[in-house]
């Protein structure tokens, strides 16, 4: 048996120990509080959310005089999300009355200052915008730009999206709604309601699940800084940072938080999160623009953004956001004509969410990589930099239907299988190298493989240009109507085998006038011209035109046997089309930081690669090419007032078919073919031709009128000799020359020529 001392004892040691565990528990309960509150203040207090970049088409300019047809700016208001209203126009609505259009603007801050919203009567005048007017002033505008289209963006790892919003931009009516319904005593707990708590636990221990219950800081915590896991655990640390968070932060610093975090939404991969970024992505509104209605319908969303989502289940939605009117008109926040009144209001959710992920992925995924070159990605992600592209979504919209479209045809009339076809295309103006438009395939909103940027295919008789300018550049050889050498050719090269190649007619034709081998693409007098210039020169052409990768030094090179990419042969063309000056391709225009400061101005970068001469003469043969050569199918599509340059190209057994061809204003490649390289026994005038043809039809093109050099002349030659003549004499053309190089031996006919032909002669001699 114990004895008393041993009792006291004993029950002194458990004591201690108990003391001992509770100080323990304490210190180990502070330990845990001081690393929360230390996390809390960190994350709380640092950058909060990372941001991704956004990035947008080309605003419109609206200007007197602007060539541009009332339904090109209607499919344009209709791409920004601009509703057609009847009387009472708010921002992003606009009226048409036939030819004239009024068009209430949204507020935007462009990379040269804000733009507020303004009133605006647009009046055309057939295909022109024959007056532009402010319909506040009633003065006449000289230049107003339409809001750009955003057309994706460059998104954290997670994925989420959102519109960094201030308090005093949220609607009163909504935060009063979010607190009516969420959290009725927001502004008198210190961070969680007890009986809100009582109420859970209650539920909870029934059995019923881990329940609810939560103030609006909690749902703050849980979403901010905690996992999404329902356990008591996680909900005692929940508590405790709520606490925490009320005791360093203001109510109005934890409702701005709030409002900026909350997840509203799923679109596709992209997490809609804030108040903000789902007033744009449901109403295609500013927050600050929307209605009580729609403010009712965003705060119950904040239950369920799936279950409720207004879009799949309209029925639900409705019933959530009257349920939400009904808990504001009981908490006195309504009056009964607000109520009445918001609750017969339909949803008037936008059909089609704005785009987010990518409208157009693969001109983002241009963007992207130019972007490299200058920023680090993790600023991609996380600044929420504001890019400003080159993208014009007329051009791209016409550029994706003529490829979709004529891919199906193309399919059908030469009993191809379905979606075997693929295709890519690449517009730019033809002055400054800005990207218009860029079609990766013919599932245009895929973001995997990128035909256009990637895809490395040999580009056949796309190359003969570059021999032709190559000869061009010596005028006192080459010339448009020197004739060339297209007999049969066998070409021996020590270690390989011999080459013998062939037109696409079988024949060959003898004495070809330069300009008619180009027009004709005629491969043996191609070869032989670059064989005679030297193939190694002609492959410093492509590189002085802008290819940067290696080529192959190899007669077959000369027939385009070197794989390139779209993107790459836009380049080599952009320099032919831009009269000879080498100007990088670029999809940015402007680069802006989250609060609208201008970072970086991409400005235009112009090198001379070639002569105004030559660069003048290989225009007039590719223009040649389109009005009697293998182009010529083309004038079925475009008038030829419009005087198109081209060049078609085929490659070995009709595996690929490709098309570059520009105006006066744009310059657009197209390639058609199989991804597994099966031939699709089509040339380039029956493939990629057709898709040119119809994408240009719908942008109504300027006609190709390059200015003349200095140093060029024009004179009559006849067609078949080369001979100079005078326009009196049968079969002549008139063609440019670089002075001093006109042929000086006349034909019989030419009875005016000889004159002249005995002076040039002379001036020859002695030059």
């Amino acid at each position: 048996m114990d004895s008393p001392l041993f009792e006291k004892l004993r029950h002194f040691v458990t004591r201690k120990r108990l003391r001992l565990a509770l100080l323990s528990l304490v210190l180990l309960l502070s330990s845990f509080v001081l690393y929360l509150d230390i996390t809390l203040r960190i994350q709380f207090e640092g950058k909060r959310w990372a941001l991704p970049a956004r990035v947008y088409a080309r605003p419109l300019e609206l200007y007197p005089g602007l060539k541009l047809r009332p339904e090109q700016l209607g499919t344009e208001l209709a791409m920004l999300g601009y509703r057609e209203e009847g009387e009472k126009l708010d921002p992003g609505d606009f009226r048409r009355q036939r030819d004239v259009f009024t068009i209430a603007t949204r507020p935007f801050v462009f990379w040269d200052g804000a733009q507020t919203a303004l009133q605006l009567r647009a009046d055309f005048d057939g295909g022109h915008l024959r007056s532009l007017t402010d319909l506040k002033t009633d003065k006449p505008v000289t230049l107003a730009r339409l809001d750009p289209l955003l057309i994706g963006g460059i998104y954290p790892a997670h994925n989420e999206d959102r519109v960094l919003v201030k308090l005093n931009e949220v609607p009163p009516i909504l935060i009063k709604g979010l607190i009516a319904v969420e959290d009725r005593q927001f502004y008198t707990h210190h961070g969680v309601d007890p009986r809100g708590v009582a109420r859970a636990l209650v539920t909870t221990l029934r059995g019923a699940g881990l329940q609810g219950g939560s103030t609006l800081t909690q749902q703050l915590v849980k979403n901010f800084f905690l996992t999404p896991e329902r356990t008591l655990r996680r909900k005692f640390t929940e508590i405790i940072m709520a606490e925490l968070l009320e005791m360093h932060y203001s109510k109005e610093e934890i409702l701005e938080a709030y409002v900026n975090e909350i997840y509203l939404g799923q679109d596709g991969n992209r997490a809609i999160h804030g108040f903000g970024l789902a007033s744009h992505f449901y109403f295609n509104r500013a927050l600050s623009q929307l209605d009580l209605p729609q403010a009712a319908l965003l705060v119950g969303l904040v239950k369920g953004p799936s279950f409720y989502d207004p879009r799949r289940h309209p029925a639900r939605a409705l019933a959530r956001r009257n349920l939400v009117l009904q808990e504001m008109r009981q908490q006195q926040v309504l009056t009964q004509q607000q109520y009445v009144t918001a609750r017969i209001s339909p949803l008037g959710v936008a059909e089609q969410a704005p785009g987010g992920t990518s409208l157009y992925p693969s001109f983002v995924e241009l963007v992207h990589r130019q972007l490299r070159r200058d920023y680090r990605e993790e600023d991609l992600r996380s600044e929420g930099l504001q890019i400003f592209s080159s993208l014009d979504p007329l051009a791209q919209f016409s550029a994706e239907r003529a490829l979709t479209t004529r891919l199906t045809q193309l399919e059908k009339a030469r009993r191809i299988p379905p979606k075997a076809l693929e295709g890519a295309v690449v517009v730019s103006n033809t002055q400054n190298g800005e990207i218009q438009a860029l079609v990766g395939g013919r599932n245009t909103r895929y973001e995997g493989f990128n035909r256009a940027l990637d895809t490395e295919r040999p580009i056949g008789s796309l190359i003969k240009p570059v021999i032709y300018l190559t000869a061009l550049e010596r005028p006192d050889t080459y010339t448009l109507a020197t004739l060339l050498d297209d007999s049969p050719l066998v070409w021996r090269e020590r270690g390989t085998t011999d080459w013998e190649p062939r037109n696409y007619d079988k024949v060959s034709h003898g004495q070809v006038p330069l300009r008619l081998a180009l027009a004709n693409s005629y491969n043996i007098s191609s070869v032989r011209l670059g064989l005679a210039l030297g193939v190694r020169q002609v492959m410093d052409s492509v590189h002085r035109l802008g290819v940067e990768r290696d080529l192959n030094v190899y007669a077959s090179s000369l027939l385009g046997a070197d794989g390139l990419s779209p993107l790459e042969v836009m380049q080599m063309y952009q320099t032919i089309a831009s009269g000879g000056f080498r100007v990088p391709l670029r999809a940015i225009r402007e680069v802006l930081t989250a609060d609208g400061q201008p970072l970086q101005r991409y400005s235009l970068s112009i090198e001379q690669a070639i002569e105004p001469g030559p660069a003048y003469l290989i225009t007039s043969a590719l223009q040649g090419v389109v009005r009697e050569g293998t182009a010529d199918g083309l004038n079925k599509y475009l008038s030829p007032d419009l005087h198109i340059a081209g060049k078609t190209g085929t490659t070995n057994d009709l595996r690929d078919s490709w098309f570059a061809g520009y105006t006066g204003d744009r310059l657009a490649v197209v390639w058609v073919g199989r991804d597994d390289n099966q031939p699709i026994n089509m040339t380039g005038a029956g493939g990629a031709m057709t898709v040119w043809g119809d994408m240009m039809a719908s942008l109504d093109p300027e006609p190709l009128v390059p200015p003349t050099p200095e140093n060029i002349e024009q004179v009559w030659v006849d067609s078949a000799t080369g001979h100079r003549a005078d326009e009196n004499c049968q079969a002549v053309v008139s063609l440019p020359f670089i002075h001093g190089s006109a042929p000086v031996e006349t034909a019989p006919c030419a009875t005016h020529a000889q004159g002249p032909s005995i002076k040039n002669w002379f001036k020859r001699l002695f030059e």
